[in-house]
């Protein structure tokens, strides 16, 4: 699934092929076009697929030790990335 931002900072389902998630008022923080990793979705300004944060920290890693095997990834980003998750959780009432 891709995702637009509208003026107001939310994220939206789109189908357009390539997409950037936004923090509002911030970063990009996940980019997924066809052209990176077949349309994976990564960190924004990286090839580190999202998935693999997952990986990690299902496994029992800290961010800390992710960002030691990833350092093209920021903290910030790992952080915006955790909270825009959890929020779209909390939307859901799931």
């Amino acid at each position: 699934m891709a995702f637009d931002v509208n003026e107001g900072g939310l994220i939206l389902p789109t189908a357009q092929p390539t997409s950037v998630i936004y923090w509002p008022m911030a970063k990009a923080i996940v980019n997924r076009s066809p052209d990176v990793l077949g349309g994976t979705p990564v960190f924004a300004g990286t090839r580190v697929p999202i998935q693999t944060l997952i990986d990690y920290l299902e496994g029992g890693d800290s961010i800390d030790e992710f960002l030691k095997g990833f350092p093209t990834v920021t903290r910030e980003q790992v952080i915006a990335f955790l909270e825009e998750a959890k929020a779209r959780v909390v939307a859901s009432g799931a």
